[in-house]
């Protein structure tokens, strides 16, 4: 975890693999040959500039697809990538809301999630998050992605806070660094149990 000491007024939370179970990678990895790491994989996903299309809102999913699939060499078809593609959100973690609804009263509660048409549906309806945060920033929505620091700025503007009054939890490091680059607070964490640990240690949560 890095930050200062300054006080936490808003928890911003990550979706994908901290709240909510992912399979995508086991997918992609073997899609891919298993010759990347998961890390490997996630800075290739990041940094596409397919995906960074598709999940700022810029084009239509049958595109991205087809664009994905020849920008990685995946060895499937348009309708197989889709299908595979949308069911990648398993659901919740254990604990997830729990962890989510359990926070101080007075502290914000926001997500900033890279995500697009095909997932949102699922997040906000089927697992039914949207009520438990003051603030979503879904980047198909903004047209702001994470890493770049103009995903980031929106929110402190949004919130109208200092970066170091928001404490950030993501999975990924590329994404931390940005977070910290701009003053935020944060914690590299998998999944509510880690979060959970990391909010103790930053003086949100009591144990």
């Amino acid at each position: 975890m890095s930050g200062s000491a300054q006080q936490i007024k808003v928890v911003l939370f990550d979706l994908g693999g901290v709240l909510v179970e992912l399979t995508g990678v086991p997918t992609m990895l073997g899609w891919l040959g298993n010759k990347i790491t998961a890390d490997e994989l996630w800075a290739r996903w990041l940094t596409s500039p397919t995906v960074r299309a598709f999940e700022r809102g810029r084009i239509a999913p049958d595109l991205f697809a087809d664009q994905i699939i020849h920008e990685m060499s995946l060895p499937v078809g348009r309708t197989e990538f889709l299908a595979t593609f949308t069911s990648w959100i398993a659901g919740l973690y254990p604990g997830a809301l729990e962890l989510v609804n359990g926070l101080p009263s007075g502290i914000v509660r926001a997500t900033l999630a890279n995500t697009c048409v095909l997932h949102w549906p699922r997040l906000m309806n089927d697992l039914a998050l949207e009520p438990h945060f003051h603030h979503h920033f879904p980047s198909h929505l903004t047209g702001r992605i994470k890493p770049d620091e103009e995903a980031f700025q929106q929110v402190i503007d949004t919130l109208g806070c200092p970066p170091g009054e928001v404490f950030f939890l993501d999975d990924n490091r590329l994404n931390i660094e940005t977070a910290l680059r701009i003053g935020m607070q944060t914690a590299h964490v998998q999944g509510p149990a880690q979060a959970r640990d990391a909010l103790i240690q930053a003086g949100v949560l009591k144990i």
